[in-house]
């Protein structure tokens, strides 16, 4: 199953590469690239790129459109 979300439109928009979000987020840059691609991954690992990429957990529709 696929999941929306909008990492790569936000870590673009934010002239951040994928190195630079999974250095900060603590996750490979696999991890990142699977994420944008939209395969599954872990709530604590959705929970860092969140945080990663300047949201609150509170906001984390804005990131991960199917996760209400």
């Amino acid at each position: 199953m696929k999941i929306q979300n909008r990492v790569k439109e936000i870590r673009e928009s934010r002239l951040m590469s994928k190195s630079e979000l999974a250095r900060k987020a603590g996750v490979s840059v696999l991890t990142v690239g699977r994420i944008e691609r939209g395969e599954e991954c872990r709530m604590d690992t959705m929970r860092k790129i969140i945080l990663a990429l300047g949201y609150s957990l509170e906001e984390k529709a804005k990131v991960f459109q199917d996760q209400e």
